[in-house]
């Protein structure tokens, strides 16, 4: 059993705390949350990083990690995702559930603070972010940008997603682009902090085993140091309806490699007029988001079209996004029972076998916390259309690497 508790601890600042006893460790995040832009992309994506590097108390790594020691092994990481066209940076912080620590001591408040001393107290030199750290984790933003492509999975998805909604803030790559992250100088990145830890609005989230007063308490002194804020408007994702008689789009990229990505997007539509996100869950575990899926099962297995076939949803942007490995001759095929496999679902052709699987695939893999919720702030309209997108090589290439 679990319960989420959620509330303001301060203004724009929203605290969901989930209490479970199914883990071992505990964990928080902090997130900024602002618009995903082009222009502001990779300001937001290094800024965590120079932020993990050192606070006023502890200025270099050396004495973060130590402290982090002292807290029985607790980690704190960066934190860059986006979700729909919202850009949410920030801090994932883990610890041991005190269940389990003989002692007894405060892990969560400790842990709590160290991530909001060093969210709220980076260190400085006249007024701006040091220029070594700056200068240091903008060559590994740079080196993680240009490595995107060594995992061609995740290439071909990210490069869909620039084709397929070319002119949307969903485009942009969460990391942002390698000119405008090189483009960084430690007073532009000062700017950008000032205005996000002001602007932006924050969203903490707990899950463990701590009541919830406790936890709410705990976030309270954390972030008891945050600057005064004013009550911002609620961020939009734009949910694009796409009418079903556009033809699909297709793009190709050729790089050197031995086995062909076949990726295809596709909108959920006047599906998202009124989502219903459990229906949404089962019906992708049904056709591509498990290992009984339809994909799965008749595209690799029986077929053998291709080395892998799933499907992930944004159901904040009311995207699905099919992803296959596949050799270069079978990619007109594996498309063409791609979309058979979807047609068959549309249709009702399923099993009760594969119906009941897929809804005990989406019942283990949420854990039971999964809630309907329409996105707040979502705006549709229509345009243009779907489109697949291959990313074909030649024989040439040596191995790939996978994630």
């Amino acid at each position: 059993m679990h319960e989420i508790f959620k509330s303001e601890v301060f203004p724009c600042v929203t605290l969901t705390c989930v209490k479970t006893g199914k883990f071992k460790t505990g964990c928080v995040t902090v997130n900024l949350i602002s618009g995903l832009s082009r222009e502001t992309a990779a300001l937001s994506a290094l800024l965590p990083r120079v932020l993990r590097r050192g606070c006023t108390e502890l200025p270099d790594m050396e004495q973060i990690a130590a402290a982090l020691d002292e807290l029985y092994g607790a980690r704190v990481e960066p934190l860059v995702r986006k979700k729909g066209e919202l850009h949410c940076v920030g801090f994932y912080a883990d610890f041991p559930d005190e269940r389990f620590i003989p002692t007894g001591e405060s892990i969560l408040e400790e842990t709590a603070g160290l991530v909001c001393k060093l969210l709220l107290t980076p260190v400085m030199r006249d007024g701006v972010f040091r220029a070594d750290y700056v200068e240091s984790e903008k060559n590994n933003l740079i080196d993680d940008i240009r490595a995107a492509i060594n995992d061609k999975r995740g290439y071909s998805i990210d490069r869909l997603l620039e084709e397929m909604c070319a002119g949307e803030a969903y485009g942009v790559n969460k990391h942002g682009g390698e000119d405008e992250a090189a483009a960084i100088t430690p007073e532009s990145l000062t700017a950008h902090y000032r205005k996000l830890i002001t602007d932006a609005r924050i969203e903490v989230f707990y899950c463990g085993s701590a009541e919830h007063v406790r936890v709410e308490s705990a976030i309270r002194k954390a972030l008891s140091d945050l600057p005064e804020r004013a009550e911002t408007h609620p961020l939009k994702t734009e949910v694009i309806l796409y009418p079903g008689e556009s033809s699909p789009r297709r793009f190709t990229e050729n790089l050197d490699v031995t086995q062909g990505k076949l990726t295809v997007g596709f909108r959920l539509g006047k599906a998202m007029e009124n989502p219903d996100y459990p229906a949404f869950l089962v019906f992708s575990s049904l056709y591509g988001g498990s290992v009984t899926s339809k994909l799965f099962m008749n595209v690799r297995e029986r077929l053998s079209l291709c080395y892998y076939a799933s499907s992930v949803l944004d159901k904040h942007k009311g995207i699905m996004i099919v992803a296959s490995g596949v050799e270069f001759s079978k990619f007109d095929t594996a498309l063409g029972e791609i979309l058979v496999q979807l047609e068959n679902v549309k249709k009702g052709d399923v099993s009760d076998w594969e119906f009941t699987s897929a809804k005990r695939y989406v019942i283990t893999s949420t854990g039971g916390y999964g809630q309907a919720r329409r996105p707040r702030g979502a705006v549709f309209r229509q345009r243009g259309s779907g489109c697949p997108l291959r990313s074909r090589g030649n024989l040439r290439s040596s191995r790939e690497r996978h994630a």
